[in-house]
């Protein structure tokens, strides 16, 4: 008889489905025939990356026959510099998802428990299971965190907090407030991940900074990333911030080698790239805008978001809206696997993508 290997996986992994991205352009050309595309499924900028970005990249391809530099010196110092902290309370990652899964490896063991929000990111109970731990997922309130909730989760088995801020895929986020009052009620030996992914394009004046909240809270933990905000998703590059003994753990689970060379010398151009960002901010805010217009005039719900997404209610069951979208060449994401079957998600594009996805849904609800 065959052997049967996912039988012989640990229980955690045996649970879990693989992580679903949004459709990538070149899979809906080949599928449909359709050149035509506008993709508006992962939260990707849609400026491209920083031009500071590129020319770094260009003059970094002659040494791509040297592995690079495992401490990531030079992009640890320059976000040092910028963040206020030490450079050695900096973890680099293959993306901020790859500092999540380093802290699930790091501390979790099977049966332990590790408490996130109903409706956060796929990613939580992804790790959690694939270390034989235990997820407990927290009822949402208004689509966002229950934060009171959580810290009543909280037991002698649980050793990580996930919370992210804002959160994916719902757009919603925590004050300042919220989440000082809940870092008080953790015991200290619970970890606290915040994941700040979106981090760069909230502009709300109650809105936290983790950072800030590293020296009251040594068991605090900030990722954030250059996927979002700085458009380096194709490189997978991101970093943690904690304090000094959680960043000498990581950095002994951690690939050696785990951000390639370009990915480190375009993170640190694009980090003082302030005209982009700042550019690609006030065009963010404008799309928000434009889609939450545009969804009100179809008169359908949506999440007021802070990100660079909207969650919206189509009003009935949304896969067969996302499947025809698809067929008008609009590629955005169903998250029903987020507990939300009537809500498809859309990422904020340039103006023009923006208005083909908001007359494509138009045609597309009839």
């Amino acid at each position: 008889m065959p052997v049967d290997f996912i039988a012989l996986a640990n229980t955690g992994v045996q649970k879990l489905q693989p992580y679903q991205p949004g459709k990538p352009i070149e899979e809906l050309e080949r599928e449909l025939g359709i050149t035509d595309i506008v993709k508006l499924a992962s939260n990707e900028s849609p400026l491209g990356p920083s031009p500071r970005a590129l020319a770094a990249i260009r003059g970094q391809l002659e040494n791509l026959h040297r592995y690079p530099d495992g401490s990531g010196y030079r992009l640890k110092a320059a976000l040092g510099e910028r963040l206020g902290v030490r450079a050695s309370q900096i973890s680099l990652g293959n993306g901020s998802n790859d500092l999540l899964e380093l802290v699930a490896r790091a501390w979790l063991r099977p049966d332990d428990e590790v408490v996130f929000s109903e409706h956060a990111f796929a990613v939580y109970p992804l790790v959690t299971l694939a270390c034989s731990a235990r997820p407990v997922a927290v009822p949402a309130r208004d689509y966002g965190h229950d934060l009171p909730a959580m810290a009543e989760a909280i037991t002698e088995r649980t050793r990580i907090v996930f919370i992210a801020n804002p959160n994916n895929p719902t757009g919603t986020w925590i004050s300042a407030a919220d989440l000082d009052h809940f870092l008080a009620r953790v015991p200290k030996q619970v970890l606290v991940v915040l994941d700040e992914a979106y981090f760069e394009y909230v502009e709300e004046s109650a809105y936290p900074d983790g950072i800030s909240r590293l020296t009251a809270h040594p068991n605090l933990i900030v990722t954030r990333t250059f996927s979002k905000m700085y458009g380096l998703s194709g490189l997978r590059v991101g970093y943690a911030i904690s304090s000094l003994d959680i960043a000498e753990v990581l950095n002994r689970v951690r690939q050696p080698f785990n951000c390639n060379s370009l990915a480190l010398v375009a993170a640190e151009a694009a980090l003082d790239d302030h005209d982009y960002l700042e550019y690609a901010r006030d065009l963010n805010a404008t799309g928000l805008a434009q889609v939450a217009e545009g969804l009100e005039q179809l008169q359908l719900d949506y999440i007021p978001s802070v990100g660079n997404f909207i969650a919206f209610d189509c009003g009935r069951e949304s896969m067969p809206v996302y499947e025809a979208l698809l067929r008008e060449g609009v590629i955005v994401r169903p998250i029903g696997g987020y507990g939300m079957p009537n809500h498809l998600r859309v990422s904020i594009g340039l103006p023009e993508e923006n208005e083909r996805f908001l007359e494509a849904l138009a045609q597309v609800l009839g």
